[in-house]
């Protein structure tokens, strides 16, 4: 008979699980169609490549108008238009928009040449073959301008997002056909013991067979975790056959798990085949039921032996292992509904019962948050940066901020994002969060981010000009130039002057960006800006998107966008630099403490993340 031994010193719980936790995550890859990427893991972060929409489209059943002509119209005194037609969504407009006409136009129609706004049907009055027009409108109105739910060039999902039916709605919304993901970990299940038969074979009761209910039960708990089982049936407690089997479990999967034969019974042999031919860092956890349990490795490869009673089995899986499994494909374990306080106040008409769907962040001190992100019925992004919905009674008027509120969550596997990052659109800070795991990057423009971080939303705003929002750090600054992106046919524009009295087209940025901010800037620093701004042609015309004006060049459709040299650089087009702007990383001083943005503050101070962007420099 095998000689009994005892157990080494146990171990707390947290010891075991931090044993394994300091297993390293596969670094496997693998390219699958977006089609089949539920639930799995993004392996690389996602850019934009296109504009979403991709044209100026009709946000209202209405007419399309020039926005100048509808001056100084009212109930009152009507403006009346001629109509030259109509348009329907999917139809492409075969005619301009001339001085004093309007076409008739469907929700969700281009936007057809020569109208820079929408005036909605209820504030107008068919006549024939004329429409008066009851309202005056500015340029935009009613018009979802190219780029408005997802703008070219823009971070749409960080590495480490776990993909479920909204965020691939957004990949398709982009046009992804594959997506590159982290390969699931394979975790090699072995059950041991001569008493164990397989499931729908015959027991011999004499022999004290049993049916062996490890194996169903771990696989479906690794699946559940995220990673992929490889059963490799039950083995004898003999000891070559348990070192050929770990040998070919090892070779063939990122993780072995093992059940049975781990006491120090004179029939459990694991933890000495563990110990003579590989590592063995835990025999025992102080812990009922449990206490058997084998950490270590065999062949290279990680091990965890757990016990041999089913629910001892499970309890230390789910306890110690499922953890990291979960760290490793981004699946967490949670209730469906989690309890969260609201971080701004939330406003909205009574009368219809809403579902708001809101983001989760936890803030310093581990807290959950809820905020609101609904951008609009039509806007992808509504539900792709949502964790959740508050359903709300439809005599609500008013969320107060700090109310506690049941979020139902889209998925138990989800989770919040380790770092919540808003403001200025910026390709360096895009590239220092792209180490990071789980990040959420919104580019809300600096006005937008200054906001979110007083409103104690955000880990991180992306600023620029020289506000400061109190009670926050600033972690790093960095230059970008920045000017005018311009086509083959501006080439020879080398000022604001020649931009303003040749026949060239500009696109802006909106008044959100800092970019527009720093444009501005500038023109009022001339003698007469108003008459500057009046003489360059599509100064009104705003579109979201740090790289959206130069899209717009890049393929025609204007002569010149409001830009950085980056962006003119990677796209191959010229540039007329206007100056350097300032960019700053500021933290809510409540967040420093946070994993995620520790590792941002490392990231930034190295400088390394604006190498390759032209035009960039460290401040």
């Amino acid at each position: 008979m095998t000689e009994r031994r005892e157990m080494r010193e146990l171990v707390t719980p947290e010891d075991a699980r931090e044993a394994i936790a300091a297993v390293e995550r596969p670094a496997r890859t693998e390219a699958v169609p977006v089609e089949s990427a539920s639930g799995r893991v993004l392996a690389q972060p996602v850019t934009a490549s296109i504009d979403v929409p991709g044209f100026d489209r009709a946000a209202m059943d209405g007419y399309a108008v020039r926005a100048t002509d509808t001056t100084g119209a009212g109930e009152t005194n009507p403006v009346e238009l001629g109509v030259e037609g109509s348009l329907a969504a999917g139809e492409e407009p075969d005619y301009r928009v001339r001085p004093e006409t309007a076409i008739e136009i469907a929700t969700g129609a281009v936007l057809p040449p020569g109208a820079d706004a929408v005036v909605k049907v209820e504030r107008t009055e068919r006549r024939g073959e004329t429409v008066a027009v009851e309202q005056a409108v500015p340029s935009g109105t009613n018009v979802a301008p190219a780029g408005s739910d997802v703008a070219a060039g823009d971070r749409t999902l960080s590495a480490g997002t776990r993909l479920a039916p909204r965020t691939l709605g957004l990949l398709s919304a982009i046009g992804q056909e594959t997506v590159t993901v982290r390969a699931r970990p394979d975790v090699g299940v072995v059950s041991t013991g001569a008493e164990l038969v397989a499931p729908g074979s015959a027991l011999d009761h004499t022999a004290g067979q049993i049916y062996d209910v490890n194996e169903t039960t771990l696989t479906s708990a690794v699946r559940a975790a995220g990673a992929n089982p490889v059963p490799y049936g039950t083995v004898e407690d003999d000891e070559d056959a348990i070192r050929e089997t770990l040998q070919r479990a090892a070779k063939e999967c990122d993780l072995v798990l093992t059940s049975g034969s781990t006491s120090a019974g004179s029939g459990d042999m694991l933890y000495r085949i563990v110990e003579e031919d590989g590592e063995l860092s835990v025999h025992g956890v102080a812990i009922k039921p449990g206490k058997p349990t084998v950490v270590g490795r065999y062949g290279g490869t990680p091990l965890v032996g757990l016990p041999g009673y089913p629910v001892s089995a499970l309890s230390i899986f789910r306890l110690l292992v499922a953890p990291t499994l979960r760290r490793w494909t981004g699946t967490e374990r949670d209730a469906e509904t989690v309890t969260a306080e609201l971080a701004v106040e939330e406003r909205y008409a009574e009368g219809r019962h809403r579902a708001l769907p809101v983001g989760l962040i936890r803030d310093g001190a581990d807290e959950l948050l809820a905020y609101p992100v609904d951008r609009g019925s039509g806007a992808t992004t509504s539900l792709a940066y949502a964790d959740g919905v508050v359903e709300m009674p439809a005599d609500t008027r008013v969320l107060p901020a700090g109310e506690r509120l049941a979020v139902e969550r889209f998925s138990t596997a989800d989770r919040p994002p380790a770092l919540l990052a808003v403001g200025e659109s910026d390709p360096g800070f895009a590239a220092a969060i792209a180490g990071i795991d789980a990040t959420r990057y919104r580019t809300i423009g600096t006005r937008g981010g200054a906001r979110w971080l007083r409103d104690g939303i955000a880990d991180v705003a992306v600023l620029t000009g020289d506000s400061h929002p109190g009670d926050s750090e600033t972690l790093a600054t960095w230059t970008r130039e920045w000017g005018v992106v311009l086509s083959a046919d501006a080439t020879d524009v080398e000022s604001l002057d020649e931009l303003a009295v040749g026949d060239y087209r500009l696109v802006n940025r909106d008044r959100e960006s800092g970019l527009r901010a720093v444009f501005d800037a500038v023109i009022d620093q001339r003698a007469e800006p108003e008459a500057l701004r009046k003489s360059i042609d599509g100064y009104d015309v705003a579109v979201p998107g740090l790289e959206s004006p130069a899209r717009r060049v890049a393929r025609g459709d204007a002569d010149a966008g409001l830009g950085l040299r980056s962006t003119a650089s990677d796209l191959g087009l010229a540039f007329l630099s206007l100056g350097t702007q300032r960019v700053r990383a500021v933290a809510a001083t409540g967040r420093t403490g946070k994993s995620a943005v520790t590792s941002l503050a490392r990231t930034l101070d190295e400088a390394r993340f604006l190498a390759g962007l032209d035009g960039y420099a460290a401040d």
